[in-house]
Parts: structure tokens; C-alpha cells; sequence
């Protein structure tokens, strides 16, 4: 009862912080971009950096050669530093592309001084970054086995320990200080959403060797093109994001959209980013992020799943409190998707036996996916049928490869391939009589206390004992990339509307990179290569059902939800137009006196 006059108090607080601020004149921290990450960041290099929040900033720190148009819809691809789109051979297998002349690294004493303009070598040697064995990168599956040459001058680093960065790869090459030239394995449909990527984004040699560490990585010290530099960085806590003062002339868009026309106002044809500080707080709480926000410290912010009842009606309208105060809702599917892995190279869950592959399958059909959107999302997602997320390329509607809760029938299961409790203890062994123990790692927060509770219940009803292996993010992150994980709930989101690459994440040559489940099975590397060199239709869409219905089969994931997101707006954020793949659109958000 005490925490329910908690929080009854928190909610009268801040619905009178709403209110007045909805009457001020000005925002509360006019000029300033106030928002609030829910995990740890792990850093700031975009060839190393593998989590969505570390590349929020890094987005807004660093250039691509082509970025998503921000109004567009559909979404359309178009030049950011490139001068133009690609000019592409008859046979798909030769890019060439222009740099735009005139584009600054922001200062940093490494350059001593002097201008450091970009030019095409800074592609070039950031896509050798991600090919660098030494690096680990997590963003290795979306140029591995592209260009001609590099599989072999990986090949060579594996042997000798060290990527040599001045040898010349054929199919990777600046022809001269402003034109880059790929010379492809295969016609790559993927590859221009690719370059829209963090991971592909230019970084000057120079930084990179004069801050890496032992892995190759920068991450403290990002120096980019981009509209932004770190200003302040406290690692969990805060980030702080400032206007860079050489970024070259970059203007917000026009609308050619009607219905565009009233968020552009006031803002088309301004000069790019319109904030010129942007502040970021980690609050892994979500009540805490939902306060903020009500009290105005934050601008906008996604509303944790416990808390949605308390913004959402029924019918998913905002509530009348919110809507009197001008808070406005963007709402949508995320381009991710939520899942367990189990480590496939575990004694315990791994290997792909009829018994392990038995025990998996079990643990699937004893978890109550349903309960958990129902309850621990509050109805914010729906039962994730596949690898990609509805509304994204590759997605078969007509697929279902659901595991069935069905309780009684993963004990018959687990009964029939040796899961018994053999000592009496009440819970069930593995079939050569030594202890069947999940561990199942956890980061910190309440909301994941509360899929602890969830996982406990369920898996205890199957006779299986479980222990939570409680880390920040960031440690987590780095024991899933080592093998140390035996199981691990987590989501990926996408940043391109491009779906074939969730495939990727169960590529047999990326264990232990964005493969945290080291997953490893000659059918499905097989069809992932033939799938990676086919355009987006009907063919292609033969081969991934092919490999949903292995990941069904061999059960290596327990699909759990796509989700829904809510974000919330201030009366005076201007210029934010929800777009999920890309969440954090700093650049164009303006702080104005709310009307």
C-alpha cells in the first residue's frame, strides 16, 4: 500500500508540472535537448560500438555516405556525404561513388591544428575496421564475404595476428581523394541501406591510432563529421552531446508531404542541428523516466511497458491529463524483435542432439509469451512469428513459427529424453544425473526483475531450477560476445527498413559478433549466402521461410514479442517525426515556447 501513496503523490506532482508547463511561455530549458536512455552505453566508435544507444550518438557524432530522407514516407534513400547515389554497373558488382568536397573532421589536437577534411580513403579504412579480425566488430555481417579481396586479407590477419591497413583490397579501393570504387563478390541488394549504417560511417586514421586500445577500439574519444562532438561523458550516468561548430551547411528539409507541412513550419530551410546541446541521462527505472518526463526534464521519452496504463487508455489513446497538457503520441512497430538465446556451445543447453535440442524446445513451450505481453508489456506487443518484424522487407505474413506453450507437454518432453529428478530433490537432472541448472543473465532494473519473476515461475513449473546472473548491460554484452552466457534475454532493432539481416544473427560465421547464440548449422549458413545475393520478392522469401523453419526446428531462440512503442512529445519539442528506425533524431528538434 505505501508504494502505490507513492506513487499516487508522484502522478498529483507531476500532472501539475505538466499543466504549468503546458501555460509557460517557455520551456524549461530553452536551447537544450533534454532526453534519457534506459541502459548503459558502451561507447562511441561506430565500427565497434553494438548496441542501439552507444549508436544513437554515434549518428548524431558521425557520417554515413547516404542517410534515410527525415520526412519521407515510405522511406527513401538519399546522399548524405556522398555527392550523388551510386553509379552502379549493368552486373550490380561495381559501385562507384563521389564524396562531397568541402566536409570537415570537427578539431581535435591530433590534427595539430589544421583543417582535416574527409575524403574517400576514411570509407575505405572504416570498412577495413569492421574487417579487421582484431576488432570483433558486431557490424561484421553486413559487408563479410562482399568485396573482392577481403575475405582473403582476413584470411592473412587471422594467420599473422595483424590487418594489414595499407595493403590494397581489390574491391575496396579510393580510386582518388574523392571517389570510392566497390567491386562486389555478388550483386549485394543490401548494401546501400548498409552505407545509411553507423558502422559504415567515415573516421579519420589518425584519431583511431592516436586513442585505440588494445582491441583497436575508441571508444571515449569519437572525432567525426557529424553535426555534433561529446561534450561530457560520465559512463551510466550522462551524456552530453554539443553543436560542432565546423559542421558544414546542412538545412532542415521542406515538406512534400501535405500532411508534413504544419511540423516543418517555422523550421524548413533552417541551418542543421537546431539545438545546440543535447543532454542525455541513463534512468534505467522506468517510473523515474516517466516523472522526468511529466515534471519537464525531458522532451520526449518511450514509455516503459509497466507504466503505459498510466499514460494509455483501452483503446491506446493518451489519457485526457496528458492530451489537456499538449503532450502529443507517436506509436508504432519497432523494426526489432525480443528473444532468449541459448548458447549454443553450452554443456548444458547447447549442441544439437535429439536431447538438447528436446530440453530447448521444452523451456520454449513452458514460457508464457502471451503472459508476458499481456502483462509485463501491457498489451504493447505482439507474438513474434519470425526472425524480421512486420512492415520490413522479408517479413512472411503467412508464417507462424511459433513454439505452443503447451506445459504438460514440454514435461512429456523433458520426461521422455532422460530430464528427470533423479535424486529427489524436486528438480529434474540432466540425463547423466548431474544437476540441470539454467542460468539466465539479467541487467539491472525492474523491469527486468519482473521477467526474472516471470521466467522463475514458469521454468519452476516445468521442474526446472533456475539461477539469474544479475550484470550492468555493457558486462553483459561483453560476457554474451565471450561465450559466457548460457541464456540471455534481449531484443535487436534495426536501423534500415531492410529485414534480411535479422537472419544474420544466426550466421554461423558470426558467433561470438552479432551471433551471440553461436549458433552453427551447415543448411542454414547455405541458405543465408544464397539469400544475402538475392533482390527482395517472392524467391528470396522461399529461402528465409527456410531458415525460419530451422530456427523453429533446432530452437537456438525463444521468439517473445515484437514490440510496440510509445513516445511521448512535449508541447514543445518541434520538428519530431517518429521514424523506428531511428529514434534518437537530434538534428532536427527544436526547443520553442509551447502554444
Amino acid at each position: 500500500m505505501r508504494a502505490a501513496c507513492v506513487l499516487a503523490f508522484g502522478a498529483v506532482v507531476a500532472l501539475e508540472s505538466i499543466a504549468a508547463a503546458a501555460q509557460a511561455a517557455q520551456p524549461p530549458h530553452p536551447g537544450e535537448l533534454h532526453v534519457a536512455f534506459p541502459v548503459a552505453e558502451t561507447g562511441f566508435d561506430p565500427q565497434a560500438a553494438g548496441d542501439a544507444y552507444s549508436n544513437y550518438v554515434n549518428r548524431a557524432i558521425f557520417d554515413p555516405l547516404y542517410r534515410y530522407d527525415y520526412l519521407a514516407r515510405p522511406f527513401r534513400i538519399v546522399p548524405n556525404t556522398a555527392a550523388a547515389m551510386p553509379e552502379i554497373s549493368a552486373d550490380g558488382k561495381t559501385w562507384t561513388i563521389h564524396i562531397r568536397p568541402g566536409i570537415d573532421f570537427a578539431d581535435d589536437p591530433v590534427f595539430k591544428g589544421k583543417r582535416r577534411e574527409l575524403t574517400a580513403s576514411d570509407y575505405v579504412y572504416a570498412i577495413k575496421r569492421i574487417l579487421d579480425p582484431q576488432m570483433r566488430s558486431n557490424s561484421l555481417q553486413m559487408i563479410d564475404g562482399r568485396f573482392v579481396g577481403a575475405d582473403e586479407a582476413v584470411a592473412k590477419a587471422r594467420a599473422t595476428g595483424h590487418f594489414d591497413y595499407d595493403a590494397p583490397i581489390e574491391g575496396l579501393q579510393a580510386i582518388d581523394r574523392d571517389t570510392l570504387q566497390f567491386k562486389l563478390v555478388f550483386p549485394d541488394y543490401e548494401l546501400l541501406s548498409n552505407l545509411t549504417t553507423t558502422a559504415t560511417s567515415a573516421v579519420a586514421r589518425e584519431v583511431i591510432d592516436a586513442y585505440r586500445d588494445a582491441s583497436g577500439w575508441v571508444m571515449s574519444h569519437p572525432v567525426g563529421t557529424g553535426p555534433y562532438r561529446l561534450g561530457e561523458w560520465r559512463r551510466g550516468q550522462r551524456i552530453v552531446l554539443e553543436a560542432n561548430p565546423g559542421f558544414r551547411d546542412e538545412r532542415y528539409p521542406q515538406a512534400t508531404d501535405p500532411s508534413d507541412r504544419a511540423l516543418v513550419a517555422g523550421l524548413a530551410g533552417r541551418r542543421l542541428p537546431l539545438v545546440k546541446r543535447v543532454v542525455i541521462n541513463i534512468i534505467e527505472e522506468g517510473q523515474p523516466r516517466l516523472l522526468a518526463f511529466r515534471q519537464g526534464d525531458l522532451d520526449y521519452v518511450s514509455v516503459p511497458n509497466d507504466l503505459v496504463t498510466k499514460v494509455l487508455d483501452a483503446h491506446d489513446n493518451l489519457r485526457p491529463d496528458f492530451a489537456k497538457a499538449g503532450v502529443r503520441l507517436a506509436r508504432g512497430i519497432q523494426p526489432a524483435v525480443s528473444y532468449v538465446y541459448f548458447n549454443m556451445e553450452d554443456p548444458v543447453v547447447g549442441g544439437y542432439k535429439p536431447a538438447q535440442i528436446a530440453l530447448r524446445r521444452a523451456i520454449a513451450m513452458g514460457y508464457n509469451v502471451g503472459e508476458e505481453i499481456r502483462i509485463l508489456r501491457q498489451g504493447q506487443g505482439l507474438p513474434a512469428t519470425q526472425l524480421v518484424p512486420p512492415n520490413m522487407t522479408g517479413h512472411d505474413a503467412s508464417y507462424d513459427g511459433r513454439i505452443p506453450f503447451d506445459v504438460a507437454a514440454a514435461k512429456l518432453l523433458l520426461d521422455r529424453f532422460g530430464y528427470v529428478d533423479r535424486d529427489h530433490d524436486g528438480s529434474r537432472d540432466l540425463p547423466d544425473g548431474k544437476p540441470l541448472i539454467l542460468k539466465i543473465a539479467s541487467s539491472t532494473g525492474s523491469d527486468e526483475r519482473q521477467y526474472d519473476e516471470l521466467w522463475k515461475k514458469n521454468l519452476n513449473a516445468l521442474g526446472l531450477r533456475v539461477e539469474f546472473v544479475k550484470q550492468k548491460w555493457p558486462d553483459l554484452l561483453k560476457a554474451a560476445r565471450l561465450g559466457q552466457l548460457q541464456m540471455w534475454q534481449l531484443g535487436n532493432i534495426n536501423t534500415t527498413p531492410d529485414g534480411f539481416g535479422f537472419y544474420g544473427l544466426l550466421y554461423g560465421k558470426y558467433a561470438g559478433f552479432s551471433n551471440l547464440s553461436r549458433f552453427h548449422l551447415p543448411e542454414y549458413d547455405r541458405l543465408y549466402e544464397q539469400g544475402r545475393a538475392m533482390p527482395d520478392g517472392p524467391d528470396r522469401l522461399k529461402v528465409e521461410r527456410r531458415m525460419s523453419e530451422i530456427v523453429q526446428a533446432y530452437a537456438p531462440w525463444i521468439l517473445t514479442a515484437f514490440r510496440y512503442e510509445n513516445v511521448l512529445i512535449q508541447p514543445w519539442l518541434r520538428g519530431y517525426k517518429y521514424n523506428p528506425t531511428n529514434q534518437m533524431p537530434f538534428p532536427y528538434l527544436d526547443i520553442a515556447a509551447s502554444h
